[in-house]
């Protein structure tokens, strides 16, 4: 699948991407372009190569409107706030990573020789950053007609597994504050470890720490998403652990944020060892 030697990706692997894809490129060149990241451009400058950052540009902004578009026909009686909501989970990192890795992605991304050996195929951001590239690409070649049935003929399973109710009411971190004090905790500390990718592109992650345990981490494109995420696995993570000697076994569960994992779409997910 991939070209190790970094020039260019072979005729047979452009035609296997298209496969996965679901669709024939009048244009391959804008596939192309697509799956070349920035650093092979830096490398190979003398090829005037493209890379993929004005195609994430336009693919960010087409995956935006196709699933605006559809919820906002499938749920007529959601509000904006609530709207916004169910956007923001269907294109988070997290979820763009399951479907990027869906198509294999990683193994057709044009990578200079150092990011190839830093494990760049595997890097959440870069993957990100090429699905929305894909996108992009596949709205010029063929417009939202070709984007839109790539997307939802992949993203349709996470809008079939939708919990509306825990997804536009819930709010972890209040949650988990709430039940941490029913226990006789101190309050939770998030604490973020990581940044990638880049500056207008960026995904964060984020501990949840207590009583100096790590519990739980989780990431997400800001700050805030990833500690709501990383809120929601510091509670599934008490709901499943013992009690100690000094919580209260009495104390109601937290069963306004229960929460099917399989539906959550966080990516690099750690739960603290006591699950």
């Amino acid at each position: 699948m991939t070209d190790n030697s970094g020039e260019t990706l072979p005729a047979a692997s452009l035609q296997e991407l298209e496969d996965l894809l679901g669709y024939g490129f009048r244009d391959p060149s804008l596939l192309l372009q697509a799956l070349t990241h920035r650093s092979f451009v830096n490398e190979h400058a003398e090829e005037r190569t493209r890379n993929n950052e004005s195609l994430e540009f336009l693919g960010d902004s087409v995956l935006g409107f196709i699933i605006s578009s559809r919820i906002f026909r499938q749920y007529p009686e959601l509000t904006e706030g609530e709207l916004s909501k169910v956007k923001a989970y269907l294109a988070s990192a997290a979820n763009l990573v399951r479907l990027a890795e869906k198509i294999h992605l990683g193994d057709f991304i044009r990578l200079s020789w150092g990011e190839e050996k830093t494990g760049g195929r595997t890097k959440r951001a870069i993957m990100v950053d090429a699905y929305e590239a894909v996108v992009g690409a596949l709205y010029l070649d063929g417009g939202v007609e070709a984007a839109a049935d790539f997307v939802w003929g992949q993203m349709g399973e996470f809008l079939e597994g939708l919990d509306l109710r825990q997804l536009t009411c819930g709010d972890f971190k209040s949650a988990l504050q709430e039940r941490l004090h029913d226990l006789g905790r101190p309050e939770p500390v998030y604490r973020v470890v990581r940044e990638l990718g880049p500056d207008h592109r960026k995904t964060f992650v984020v501990q949840v720490v207590i009583l100096g345990d790590v519990v739980a981490e989780s990431s997400g494109r800001t700050k805030k998403e990833a500690q709501q995420a990383a809120a929601r696995l510091a509670l599934e993570t008490l709901r499943h652990s013992r009690p100690s000697a000094g919580d209260d076994p009495a104390a109601p569960p937290a069963d306004d944020v229960r929460e099917n994992g399989a539906d959550s779409g966080v990516p690099t997910e750690k739960r603290g060892a006591g699950e």
